[in-house]
């Protein structure tokens, strides 16, 4: 029996939260730019997206383009930025024939002008789609993110729109820009890095934590479903004890 074979539809997670990393030393193992491994790991996010629609998964976040990464050679940012543009615009029909959204989430305002556009266009031709919901993290990061929802909480309090005691984690949780969407229960790592690089800090307070060596280029539907087959070996607690979860 294959791997996804043996999932069990009821334990998937109903959103998962990717890392794509090792598109940089993908590239140079090939003697080739780290803007080759960019494009070659299109391909594992087309896998992935078709693997989370077909076990109708409700949401995969991936971390495209985080806010540290403008700090990158300019070439490879423009390329990047180029790449995002045509990606965009020749996966469109694809997420409309697999039913799936494309939503966004991060300083959005910091993209170039035509990438902007692409991402509107595509958001508004897939916005009718009831599948998968396929969010891109883009010019993202934790602190970023928080810090604008500490702003806004703060100027609803200055504005008398909300008192300081009514202040709790829903309250913040609805001013960052994950809002309305489920935190994710798996976070998928590659490349082998044993961190979460200012991603999602907030929202995988109680995700499970999944690293693999494997690049993201050469990431297919099979290491997905390892992935989520792990997600299924676990006990999720919440603080609980194992007993009471039995009871």
């Amino acid at each position: 029996m294959s791997v996804k074979d043996q999932l069990i539809k009821e334990r998937l997670p109903k959103h998962v939260a990717i890392i794509m990393d090792g598109n940089g030393r993908w590239a140079k193992k090939r003697g080739n730019s780290r803007v080759f491994g960019h494009k070659n790991g299109v391909k594992a996010v087309r896998a992935v997206t078709e693997a989370a629609a077909e076990l109708e998964i409700d949401y995969v976040t991936l971390y495209a383009f985080s806010t540290e990464n403008w700090r990158r050679p300019k070439m490879e940012v423009d390329a990047l930025m180029s790449l995002l543009v045509k990606t965009i615009s020749a996966e469109t029909k694809t997420l409309n024939k697999n039913n799936v959204r494309l939503a966004v989430i991060g300083c959005i305002d910091t993209l170039p002008k035509d990438v902007r556009v692409k991402l509107m266009e595509c958001i508004d031709a897939t916005s009718q789609n009831t599948g998968l919901t396929l969010c891109l993290a883009l010019s993202y990061s934790s602190r970023w993110e928080i810090t604008e929802a500490v702003k806004n909480i703060a100027t609803a309090v200055k504005n008398d729109e909300l008192n300081v005691e009514d202040i709790d984690a829903d309250v913040i949780s609805n001013n960052l820009t994950t809002q309305g969407i489920p935190d994710p229960e798996l976070m998928i790592r590659t490349s082998g890095e044993l961190r979460i690089s200012n991603f999602l800090m907030w929202q995988l307070a109680y995700a499970e934590l999944y690293f693999c060596d494997t690049l993201w280029p050469d990431f297919q539907k099979q290491d997905f479903y390892e992935a989520l087959m792990d997600f299924q070996s676990r006990e999720r607690r919440f603080g609980k004890t194992s007993e009471q979860l039995k009871k």
